[in-house]
């Protein structure tokens, strides 16, 4: 089954300068790839991705490879991340354009088709194009694809850290719980319900039960497809009493899976309840550099689509 790509392009135009005062297109080869996260206040996850970006230059010889962020993470002071500003990746393009680029790959640090990622960054991509006609952007698919089940690249990072974790609490066959955010999209959730099935194949007679959960849900029926809850989930018979590793479908760190953030606050709350249950977490899947092995082939397989 083919790969579908969200496509933002334009025939390459070499040439003199239009009405924006543009240089003359320099055509790259290969793209310029953009890696992307949502963004966030926490130096922490500015310099995990960096970091992942890092990663993928090493895997991808010849191409230059940047990390930016959509929204939010420009405002933290430079001094907290190594004393260089994060971009934000429409300014970063904007840039790049005037500079005379106008080839790239999109790359999300994303598990699955985030509203981010299909709604707000197209609607800017098309604002950007209407400046700069020859912007040429191809968005590269998300690091989980449930259309192709043989692929468990990500699901292993995830049962490796549950294996870990089990491992360092002196556990044989705990309960497993594999937490996302939460979100109100319904592809979204189905990403995090088919890495569960993944982990539970993976972790095969490792685990005593694999469930999944979400940390926050919106409120309404309409949204029940993604419970339950972590914190309901924890405090049920089913899971609320014995071992538990809780694996973390997050990428970095940040308010809430940092070791302060709302999954260990939720963990503490629903053991407090449950005096007879003892909860770990799994570190993060951005943690793990087999991560820029998928990247590295999201940025290869969509490069090529357009050749």
């Amino acid at each position: 089954m083919g790969r579908r790509f969200c496509v933002i392009e334009q025939t390459r135009w070499h040439g003199k300068d239009l009405l924006t005062k543009l240089r003359p297109v320099k055509t790259a080869d290969p793209p310029v790839c953009y890696l992307f996260d949502n963004g966030s206040l926490h130096a922490a996850s500015i310099q995990s991705l960096r970091r992942i970006a890092g990663w993928l230059r090493s895997r991808l010889p010849g191409v230059e490879v940047r990390a930016v962020s959509l929204l939010h993470s420009s405002l933290v002071e430079p001094g907290e991340i190594d004393g260089r500003r994060a971009e934000l990746l429409e300014p970063a393009l904007e840039a790049a354009l005037k500079n005379g680029e106008n080839d790239f790959v999109l790359l999300p640090l994303f598990f699955g088709p985030s509203a981010a990622v299909t709604g707000y960054l197209p609607e800017r991509l098309r604002a950007l194009q209407k400046k700069f006609p020859p912007l040429r952007a191809r968005l590269a698919h998300g690091l989980v694809d449930p259309g192709a089940p043989a692929d468990t690249r990500v699901a292993a990072i995830l049962a490796d850290g549950v294996r870990r974790a089990a491992a360092r609490a002196g556990w044989k066959r705990p309960k497993v719980v594999l937490v996302d955010h939460g979100s109100p999209q319904r592809s979204v959730t189905a990403v995090r319900d088919f890495l569960g099935g993944q982990v539970r194949q993976l972790l095969a007679d490792k685990a005593a039960a694999v469930a999944v959960a979400s940390m926050e849900l919106r409120p309404g029926a309409e949204f029940a497809f993604g419970a339950p809850l972590l914190a309901d989930l924890l405090r049920s018979d089913a899971f609320g009493g014995g071992e538990v590793v809780v694996a973390l479908q997050f990428l970095s760190p940040g308010r809430h899976a940092g070791p302060q953030g709302d999954i260990a606050g939720i963990c503490a709350a629903a053991m407090r309840a449950r005096p007879e249950l003892r909860t770990v977490t799994t570190g993060l899947v951005g943690e793990d550099e087999r991560l820029a092995d998928v990247l590295a082939d999201r940025y290869r397989e969509t490069a090529a689509a357009a050749k």
